[in-house]
């Protein structure tokens, strides 16, 4: 079995290769069986709220919907708590099974036994 996966995606929209490579690896991962959490981190936060990563659009890319929704399905989705409220974001706007939590948690995730991480 893979061992658990936490990466943490840092850009938004305005770097559309790095931001496409962290969902796609976290989907890859899910799809190999592994315990994925992916983290929306600065502008990457707006990509938690219905509609916007179905207007992500990227050549030859996957997508960003639909690698989305298979981390959702088999992961984990969470929304920086401090990028959330900075861009006044709150729980119930984002999409079903997308979480809010914050710095604590991501660190308990990433000190876990056997976890690997990735910052994109």
């Amino acid at each position: 079995m893979a061992r658990p996966l936490v990466i943490k995606v840092t850009c938004g929209s305005e770097d559309p290769e790095r931001l496409n490579q962290a969902f796609t690896v976290a989907s890859a991962a899910v799809a190999m069986g592994a315990e994925v959490s992916l983290w929306l981190t600065g502008e990457a936060a707006w990509l938690g709220l219905p509609g916007r990563a179905e207007e992500f659009e990227l050549d030859l890319a996957t997508p960003l919907a639909q690698l989305r929704d298979a981390v959702v399905g088999a992961g984990r989705l969470t929304v920086c708590s401090q990028c959330a409220a900075r861009r006044g974001i709150v729980e119930a706007d984002l999409v079903q099974g997308v979480r809010i939590a914050g710095a604590a948690g991501f660190a308990e995730e990433v000190l876990g036994d056997g976890v690997q991480a990735l910052v994109y």
